[in-house]
């Protein structure tokens, strides 16, 4: 089932046309990598999915995406509903400087979706599903800023989940990372998508290997290649993608 249809997608940010006519179909309940070398648009591609570039001066887009048959740059989309519905995890670790509980709470007081005993357990199922419940269970009135970083991160993602999204969008979730922390939070990956639609960008080629269904690869802006990761890896269809793969560059 397809969950993002993207049409003909372009993006300027004032004079720089960052992406040029990408169409791409994302399935649902998959995980999907994005890579490519730096400043191909990845980043944007991916802000494009929840309007997040038009936080940014300058920005034009035009093209389509389409989550579940709608149009999300409609005049009559809600962007603030269209953010819960797709959740973001940066690259670097961003805690609110809040407590642990708070953190995971935040959203859901902002949306008004649950408050006393029910937050106190949506709070916990979110941390569970973060696979970070264990670490932190007698803990959550401290600081968010006293865990390591890829519990920071995974915090972050607990934080996405707590408001129930549909597409978890992640941006290079573990550049900032130690290996361990890295392998915990590409395990997590591949859990998640067992319940939500998973879109990461990597620049780690050996990383969209091991956590993604289906790999899309950027070049200059445009779409190069797109399809099963195996598929990919083991036969691409262009020569581009080959010599990326290779490490010819990127």
């Amino acid at each position: 089932m397809a969950k993002v249809d993207i049409r003909k997608l372009n993006v300027w940010f004032k004079e720089n046309h960052v992406l040029k006519d990408v169409t791409l179909t994302i399935k649902e309940n998959a995980v999907t990598a994005i890579m490519g070398p730096s400043g191909c648009g990845k980043s944007t591609l991916l802000r494009a999915i929840n309007r997040m570039n038009e936080t940014i001066d300058g920005c034009r887009t035009t093209g389509e995406i389409y989550i579940d048959g709608q149009n999300i740059y409609d005049g009559s989309i809600d962007v603030y509903e269209l953010r819960r519905r797709v959740g973001m995890v940066f690259q670097k670790p961003n805690p609110l400087p809040k407590s642990i509980f708070e953190n995971v709470a935040f959203g859901l007081k902002i949306h008004k979706m649950a408050d006393g005993q029910k937050l106190a357990e949506f709070v916990e199922k979110s941390l569970k599903e973060a696979a970070l419940w264990e670490e932190v269970k007698d803990r959550l009135n401290e600081s968010a800023f006293s865990l390591s970083g890829g519990q920071q991160q995974r915090l972050c993602i607990a934080r996405a989940l707590a408001v129930n999204p549909e597409i978890i969008l992640l941006d290079e979730p573990c550049s900032a990372l130690d290996p361990i922390a890295t392998q915990k939070i590409e395990t997590l990956i591949r859990e998640l998508a067992e319940k939500y639609t998973v879109i990461i960008v990597t620049h780690n080629v050996q990383q969209a290997a091991r956590v993604s269904d289906y790999v899309a690869f950027l070049y200059l802006g445009k779409l190069i290649e797109y399809g099963p990761t195996k598929r990919v890896f083991e036969n691409p269809e262009n020569e581009l993608t080959e010599r990326y793969l290779t490490g010819e560059f990127g």
